[in-house]
Formats: C-alpha cells, structure tokens, sequence
C-alpha cells in the first residue's frame, strides 16, 4: 500500500505523534499538506499589517518555514492543540517582519500616543476604563472619528504589546517559548505577567474578551469573528485593537514604564 494512502487512514494527531518518534520526511510533508490552509488562511488575515512592504506569497513562504520550525519543537505534554501551536508562531513570525521593516506611519505613532495619555488620564480618574464615548470626548473629537482611528491603531498596539512581553514569549501563547529565560527569576517573571495579563482580560468588556479569545485562541479571523459578533468587520479591528491597548497599558504600569 503506497504511503499516501496509508496516511489517508490516520488523524492529524496521529500523524504529527508518529513524525515526533520517526522524523519521517514523507510523514512531514504530509502534515505540511494538511495545514498548508491555516497558514495561506493567517497570511490573507493579518494582511494589512505588511502590505505596504512585502507580498502575500512571500508571507505565505515564512509562515511555512514557521510551521516546519513549529512540527519539529512541538510538545504535546502541553496539552495544547497543534493548530494553536502553530497558529501563534506564524502570527509572531508576522509582527516580527512587521517590526523590522518597521512601516507604521508617523501619523498613527502619534494618534496612539494621543489615545494613551487619554485612556491614562481618564482611568486614573475613574478608576475603571473609559468608555469609546468618554474618551471621544477626552480628546475633542466626534465618537464616530475617534473609532476610525482606533481601528487604524490596531498594528501599533499588537506590535507594542509584543514588543513588552518579548523576552516572556507571547502572552496569549500557552506554550512558554524556548527561547524564554528558564532561570527561577525568569519563570517567576514570566509567572507574575501571566497574572497581569489574566487579570487585565478580565477587566475587558465582554465583546472584547470574546474577540481576544476567538482570534487568540480559536484561530479565527476578522470576517469570522464579526460574523459571531453580529457586527460589521471594521467594528472587529476597533474592538480587538482597544482590547489589545488596554492590555499593552496594564502590562506598562506592571513594569512601570
């Protein structure tokens, strides 16, 4: 029986559990196969973020370097899903092309500075976050402009927020990257952040906690997440990107920044 039909007959699990023992290369290129939609899926989703510097296919190309890095040090002692897995590092191999063609006008640094110092004033002052009305109204300008150039802040808070927590691996990544300090002091780091991010997420409004965890945790996009909303895709972009700066300011005051 010829091998493409022997894999016809197992799971994805099944398969990615007998690479881990075999290495086989056949075994590997048919899970590459298999997932070859989430990564072409994750390239198209998170589009806007380098348009302005690089191609889709060339994207597509690093996410899947990402997703053969991401077979090979796979765990599942984890107990995490593969799909997850993989999903965040190709999210991360994203933000960091995004970080070193650093693109991001000057014009929208400036605006999320603006709406930091307003969320700040007000929170300090109200003692919760304020509303997208009080902090239109903070700022002087209509609600309706003030969404607009929220949703246009979303790559500068998920940037940011990487940035922060980079030595810590990914805050939404169940996972705890090799690549993170294992000595007592940085386990103990990495612990006290989880706390703050944990805590942070629950101060989030209910539409924001949602979003974070389809787009985070299931894998969903934009168009999907609005679907589940019942609300129009931009309205997502604003609702993740608020969410997103909301975390990225409890993480600075943790660190004191």
């Amino acid at each position: 029986m010829s091998a493409a039909r022997e894999f016809e007959k197992k799971t994805n699990e099944q398969l990615i559990a007998e690479y881990q023992q075999t290495k086989n290369e056949l075994i590997r290129q048919e899970i590459i196969m298999r997932y070859s939609y989430i990564v072409k899926m994750i390239a198209m989703q998170m589009r806007g973020l380098y348009l302005g510097f690089t191609e889709i296919e060339d994207v597509v190309n690093e996410c899947f370097i990402t997703l053969m890095a991401a077979l090979d040090r796979f765990d599942p002692n984890k107990n995490v899903k593969f799909e997850t897995y993989m999903s965040l590092r190709m999210r991360g191999t994203i933000i960091d092309l995004v970080r070193k063609n650093d693109w991001l006008p000057r014009r929208i640094r400036k605006a999320a500075k603006e709406i930091d110092n307003a969320e700040t004033e007000l929170f300090n002052s109200l003692g919760r976050h304020p509303t997208n009305s009080e902090m239109a109204e903070q700022l002087g300008m209509e609600l309706e402009k003030y969404l607009k150039i929220l949703g246009e802040t979303n790559l500068y808070n998920v940037v940011s927020l990487d940035e922060l927590t980079e030595s810590f691996g990914s805050v939404f990544d169940p996972v705890v990257s090799e690549d993170s300090a294992d000595s007592p002091e940085g386990v103990l780091q990495r612990n006290e952040l989880n706390e703050v991010m944990h805590d942070a997420i629950l101060t989030l409004r209910d539409n924001e906690q949602l979003t974070i965890s389809l787009y985070y945790r299931k894998g969903l996009n934009m168009r999907e997440i609005a679907e589940v909303l019942g609300v129009k895709e931009p309205r997502v972009s604003q609702i993740h990107a608020n969410a997103i700066r909301k975390l990225r300011l409890a993480v600075e005051r943790y660190m004191n920044i």
